[in-house]
């Protein structure tokens, strides 16, 4: 009987999950495109991916700021919003996406630095409420590009979305981040549609001056 009700849980979670995934990927459907085919935008939305111990960006991160870079680098959009956590003192995605991307050929002037996107919902809300963006382009890999599009969206960002799959991935973290993702999925659906939590919010920082 134990066992019996263990598998239609598993079964009815794994269904669940499975829908979750299906909804941001139909709603992400032809969204999605290439550097050289992205319509111009005015601004860029970068996701934070890690930081190695040295506080250098993972791989993946350097993925995202190199697209990112290219974006601006060929007119596509006139600034960069490089989202990331710093929690702690010695822990500071922004700074470090700021300084790879400096070292691609973007000025300074052209970065804003987001400190407080600890989740991929935190960035999209403070992209909205603290930055004043109504659209952007967002910057991520693709198992990741469906949910961003999704919360960006339903948080009154206009998104269109730019894979950063500059290299080939390991199988193993490949799968990794997709069993992850499936979660992460579920998590943001529950977010936006019943919780609404609040991230850390503060004074409002339009990129843009109104014309």
């Amino acid at each position: 009987m134990i066992l019996k009700l263990f598998i239609i849980l598993a079964i009815s979670g794994t269904i669940i999950l499975t829908i979750a995934r299906l909804i941001t990927a139909i709603h992400s459907a032809g969204r999605v495109y290439s550097v050289e085919d992205m319509p111009n935008e005015r601004a860029a939305i970068v996701f934070g991916a890690g930081l190695w111990r040295d506080g250098s960006p993972t791989p993946v991160l350097r993925d995202r700021i190199q697209t990112a870079s290219d974006l601006y680098i060929q007119g596509k959009v006139e600034k960069l919003l490089m989202s990331g956590d710093n929690s702690t003192t010695d822990y500071d995605e922004p700074t470090a996406m700021k300084n790879y991307a400096i070292e691609l050929g973007v000025p300074e002037e052209a970065i804003v630095l987001d400190y407080a996107g600890r989740r991929t919902y935190d960035t999209c809300y403070r992209a909205k409420e603290i930055f004043g963006l109504d659209s952007a382009i967002l910057v991520t890999q693709e198992f990741h590009l469906s949910r961003a599009l999704y919360l960006c969206e339903k948080l009154g960002i206009q998104s269109t979305g730019v894979s950063a799959d500059q290299r080939v991935y390991l199988k193993r973290s490949r799968f990794f981040w997709n069993a992850r993702e499936t979660l992460a999925t579920f998590t943001a659906l529950w977010d936006i549609h019943i919780a609404r939590p609040l991230p850390i919010l503060g004074e409002f920082e339009p990129i843009f001056l109104e014309e």
